[in-house]
């Protein structure tokens, strides 16, 4: 085994360190106003030994919020604190692309800023209950049906947070979240998105708005700087499996490809109980999107080492194992033990469960 999980690896003239990527995950620790705060500074600092650092989703707007104390850019402030994350992971060696997540349906009025709204293609409601601080768990609500207008300004909010990424918070690049049941996804799949204009019906009608908030990204800071996540068969926020799904993502991904993205981000949520990546779909993404292509979902160092092993444009991300582990390339690589996360810590304020996690030598030492 040649370990080229661990050696340099380059795309669009992006020079990482290794091909190991910290894939996104909420944290919940931004402020009340949605600012980031010092401590996530510190938590991708101490985890900037990796390739490359997607951050938890950021919201574009006031109306994509949705969950409490997640961080956002679209204001000035919350742009400017964004400086001190990227110069913490850039001091490390990594590279950090910004997660740009509107959460659409998925929040509570509790959770949004003043006069936000909870919008989504379909006035659907997610099925079963959200946290808010104010008044612990509520049912989600019924989302009000985004107008033509309102479509045209959320792809003017993932642009103007692109840019505020890149020519402000000095971020290396953008990824638009197209999974786990988020705005994007909701066009994307027919359990949300029951619409009947041209953004509902067909496969092709659903991939539009992705394919529009893309190409809108892409004429603003360039291919070079955008990767997309998606979760063909995931089961998250009411998104679950459809009939036909793999005839609409490939339909989707030969699109993203003519886009010249940076990367696409493909998730198996199989380790979270949904159902696997469907083998056509991998086998035509791999086949058919010639950029980089990270694959995440429940890799141990032995299964992303076999990843990536003798590919050319494939590179591993780690989820969980990343968050418990600030050093996890180094015990990858030496085949050392890993913390376990604490799920009881993963989207409460403060610095336990979130900082506080040691590396190996502090453990040794001990």
């Amino acid at each position: 085994m040649s370990n080229s999980l661990y050696k340099p690896y380059s795309f669009k003239g992006l020079a990482l360190q290794n091909r190991i990527v910290m894939a996104p995950m909420t944290r919940n620790r931004a402020s009340a106003t949605n600012v980031p705060s010092a401590l996530q500074a510190e938590y991708y600092g101490q985890r900037s030994s990796g390739g490359l650092l997607i951050t938890e989703g950021t919201s574009p707007s006031a109306n994509g919020v949705g969950y409490p104390r997640i961080p956002a850019i679209y204001t000035e402030e919350q742009a400017l604190a964004w400086k001190a994350v990227t110069a913490a992971a850039h001091e490390g060696g990594a590279k950090i692309f910004l997660q740009i997540m509107h959460t659409g349906r998925v929040g509570h009025q509790d959770n949004l800023p003043a006069n936000a709204v909870i919008l989504a293609p379909s006035a659907i409601a997610v099925e079963g209950q959200i946290y808010t601080d104010k008044a612990g768990m509520q049912n989600y609500p019924v989302p009000q049906e985004m107008t033509d207008a309102e479509i045209k300004a959320a792809i003017q909010e993932y642009v103007s947070a692109a840019k505020h990424a890149i020519e402000v918070s000095g971020f290396d690049g953008v990824e638009l979240h197209a999974a786990n049941g988020y705005l994007l996804e909701q066009f994307l799949n027919p359990h949300a998105n029951q619409r009947t204009d041209g953004y509902g019906g067909s496969a092709e009608n659903r991939n539009r708005f992705t394919i529009e908030v893309a190409e809108a990204v892409i004429t603003t800071i360039g291919a070079d700087k955008v990767g997309i996540r998606i979760s063909p068969d995931g089961a998250f926020n009411s998104c679950t499996p459809f009939e036909g799904s793999v005839e609409q993502y490939s339909l989707l991904i030969t699109k993203l490809n003519e886009l010249g993205l940076a990367y696409l981000h493909l998730v198996n949520h199989e380790a979270m109980g949904a159902p696997k990546v469907n083998p056509a779909f991998l086998a035509f993404a791999k086949e058919n999107f010639h950029q980089t292509i990270i694959l995440s979902g429940g890799f141990d160092a032995e299964t992303a080492e076999n990843a990536v092993e003798n590919t050319e444009n494939i590179i591993a991300a780690f989820g969980r194992p990343y968050l418990a582990n600030p050093d996890l390339p180094y015990r990858l690589e030496n085949r050392l033990p890993l913390n376990q996360p604490d799920y009881n810590t993963f989207y409460l304020p403060g610095e336990k469960g979130y900082t506080d996690y040691p590396v190996y030598a502090e453990v040794e030492a001990k």
